[in-house]
């Protein structure tokens, strides 16, 4: 591993060590714990990492924690403080993406652990759900309380991907709260045409300025074949954010306006313009990454193959994501 990427490594989600000890141990014999199993209270501010910051901004976003929580359990406890500092630390990494434009709120919630991810579908589904129910009931909350017909994104990596598209399954069907949205950024977990078949209001992104829409991409290297989040056989619905097109057009690394590497503050510790280019595989739908040193940017998490670039996702096309940001948000408050 280079120098450079060293630091990287050691604040993407703190995921490698503890995801290898819980490898070693077979799931059924980890303790089949879940935190109490009580509602959270989501008018007490102290059960939300962010809460209305930015206030002179013109939309809202709800944006919603990837995987922090490495400990041998199913589901986090928000009485984990080491945990719960994670948490707070991996959603200031992303916070650059989209502060300069939103109103920002992130509920703390109950998610499920990385083991949960050894388990397979059905079983994993379970403490999903219970992850879930948090995230519904902070999402309520807070458009009963605090949206007051603003506009609003919905943003979340991995985990926290997968919460964004169960949010615009039970929610968004509302064609007033569905005219309300922005875009959804949905990056790092699949998101297919049995969605959109089931649940005409996910509409995949189709360009750089369209709203309503979902942004969605997982990254990996030309050589890999299937992951769990994008097995194979089932083709993702992607689109590339170097040259916002959906087809398999590669786009130039020197279209890449900024890969930022963040620390848990949310600084940028390294940016570097041009870094790697990008297509869509015309089979799987996921996103191939080119022009970059494989050696140095490892895959951390010992469920995904080597060639998988998952943690790096927004972080390779960090200031595309935040120039498209500002860019959707144009386009609709020209519409409105």
């Amino acid at each position: 591993m280079s120098e450079k990427s060293r630091p990287i490594l050691l604040v993407l989600l703190g995921l490698c060590i503890a995801v290898m000890i819980a490898g070693r141990v077979a799931v059924s014999s980890l303790p089949e714990s879940k935190p109490k199993d009580t509602d959270i209270d989501y008018s007490d501010t102290a059960n939300w990492a962010y809460f209305a910051e930015g206030q002179d901004k013109e939309a809202d976003l709800f944006l919603i924690c990837p995987t922090v929580d490495v400990k041998p359990e199913n589901n986090m406890s928000l009485s984990d403080t080491d945990t719960m500092a994670n948490f707070l630390g991996a959603l200031n990494m992303e916070r650059g993406i989209y502060e300069d434009c939103t109103r920002m709120y992130a509920p703390y919630y109950r998610q499920a652990a990385m083991q949960v991810y050894s388990m397979n579908a059905e079983e994993r589904e379970a403490y999903l759900e219970y992850a879930y129910k948090d995230i519904s009931a902070a999402f309520k909350w807070y458009l009963e309380n605090e949206n007051n017909g603003r506009p609003v994104i919905l943003a979340g990596f991995s985990q926290g991907a997968d919460m964004c598209y169960r949010l615009m399954k039970e929610y968004f069907g509302d064609q007033k709260l569905r005219d309300r949205l922005v875009a959804v950024y949905a990056i790092g977990w699949a998101f297919t045409e049995d969605d959109v078949k089931a649940y005409p209001q996910m509409v995949p992104a189709s360009g750089e300025s369209d709203t309503g829409v979902i942004v969605s991409f997982d990254c990996e290297d030309e050589k890999v074949l299937h992951t769990f989040i994008n097995p194979t056989g089932t083709r993702c619905l992607s689109i590339n954010p170097i040259n916002w097109r959906t087809d398999s057009e590669p786009a130039d690394a020197s279209c890449n306006l900024g890969a930022c590497f963040t620390d848990y503050s949310g600084n940028i510790t390294r940016e570097s313009a041009g870094l790697c280019g990008c297509y869509i595989d015309p089979y799987r739908g996921v996103l191939k990454v080119t022009g970059i040193d494989h050696s140095e940017y490892v895959n951390p998490v010992p469920e995904l193959p080597d060639g998988s670039y998952h943690v790096y996702d927004y972080q390779f096309f960090y200031r595309n994501l935040q120039d498209n940001v500002k860019t959707r948000l144009d386009s609709y408050l020209k519409s409105a």
